[in-house]
């Protein structure tokens, strides 16, 4: 028999068997929002690797207090650590393109200001939403088992973005140029543990120049098919071909 789903929570503080916890403002409340007491049994996550089963032992109006249990250190990760860094698109779709990506496994993720990118983000307010969005990835994980948090990155301007050559097996750029590119059939082809980078550019896509910069930076083009997609459905697109 199928054992039963714990709800689980993430509480990005360091845990061990057998300690007593009181449980973060915004946890207490999901708690409560799920209607559980005092014995019954939850699901904690830290982003550090593993999980920690824990019992719930006193509950207040503005309070949760639990016990933890256990320790599992199973991990759902993919095997191959796949790097996004992504012209941003405005509005919540950012929101939700993070939510997908970490669902679908992505390892990182890069927030990019391009040429034609409508969305810009700089000082006090970038960083507010990076913590922004390192809560959506964190509630993404809770909902989809994943116990290692994304790493979501303070967004940047492309001109100012760089990475080390050796860092990644493959460097990619989606490209609606016409010249020698990559094709999804090539992604399978990659290794089963590549570290892969690909960067995705905005709604009207990578300037000319910017799409040439990369290339001669060594990122290699990339076309998912004969039609043109929406930033987030792109980053959708190579995920599922590159996690699986």
């Amino acid at each position: 028999m199928k054992a039963p789903h714990l709800p689980r929570f993430y509480y990005p503080i360091t845990l061990s068997i057998g300690s007593d916890v009181a449980l973060p403002p915004e946890t207490t409340r999901h708690v409560q929002v799920h209607r559980l007491q005092p014995g019954n049994t939850i699901t904690l996550f830290n982003g550090m690797g593993g999980s920690y089963q824990a019992q719930i032992t006193e509950m207040q109006r503005q309070s949760v207090s639990v016990q933890v249990l256990s320790h599992n250190d199973t991990e759902i990760e993919t095997t191959r650590r796949i790097h996004i860094a992504v012209g941003m698109p405005a509005n919540d779709r950012m929101d939700w393109l993070i939510e997908k990506a970490t669902e679908l496994g992505v390892a990182r993720v890069t927030p990019l200001m391009t040429e034609h990118s409508v969305l810009r983000l700089t000082g006090e307010r970038a960083e507010r939403k990076q913590l922004h969005w390192d809560g959506v990835a964190a509630a993404a994980c809770a909902q989809c088992g994943r116990n290692k948090l994304p790493i979501i990155y303070t967004p940047v301007s492309l001109q100012q973005w760089s990475v080390a050559p050796d860092d990644y097996d493959a460097r990619l750029v989606l490209s609606l140029e016409p010249d020698e590119q990559w094709t999804a059939s090539h992604l399978s082809t990659l290794a089963t543990d590549a570290r892969v980078l690909v960067v995705v550019g905005p709604e009207g896509g990578l300037s000319a120049k910017e799409d040439g910069a990369l290339r001669d930076q060594g990122f290699h083009p990339l076309r998912l098919g004969p039609r043109v997609m929406r930033v987030e459905t792109a980053v959708i697109a190579c995920l599922s071909q590159l996690c699986f």
